[in-house]
């Protein structure tokens, strides 16, 4: 199935507003990127699975100053499930207040809602190895 170039463009736009909003600190404005009922996977940082927009919020609140001060998001792909939901892999680079970074992958399915894509459940998962033949 296709996706239209403005259903496409929109998706990387929803992407990477993610991360504008992240680092400013504005979760108020979280519901242009999530939908309400989001699953959003930290398993692989030892958070476990976050459901819901206001407790993805909350978390991000009670880690503070942990939160990295830059998300970066790059490799976007996108792979079309149906006209109204896709699958996207994208690759995040968060760098920390010490200048120290990380990297990880997004797996993201999104959906498009009454107001738009939102993204309706994330897996992260840290990149700690490189590379192995």
């Amino acid at each position: 199935m296709t996706m239209s170039v403005a259903d496409r463009l929109a998706i990387h736009e929803l992407i990477a507003l993610h991360g504008h909003l992240s680092d400013a600190g504005d979760f108020g404005r979280m519901d242009e990127v999530f939908a309400a009922d989001v699953v959003y996977d930290l398993a692989d940082f030892g958070g476990g699975v976050v459901q819901g927009r206001d407790a993805l919020r909350d978390m991000a609140l009670a880690m503070g100053d942990r939160n990295p001060v830059g998300h970066h998001v790059t490799n976007v792909v996108i792979t079309v499930a149906d006209g109204e939901t896709a699958q996207v892999r994208s690759k995040g680079i968060g760098i920390n207040a010490d200048g120290t970074s990380g990297s990880v992958v997004y797996d993201d399915v999104v959906r498009r809602l009454p107001d738009g894509w939102r993204i309706v459940s994330r897996k992260v998962t840290a990149r700690r190895q490189p590379l192995v033949p």
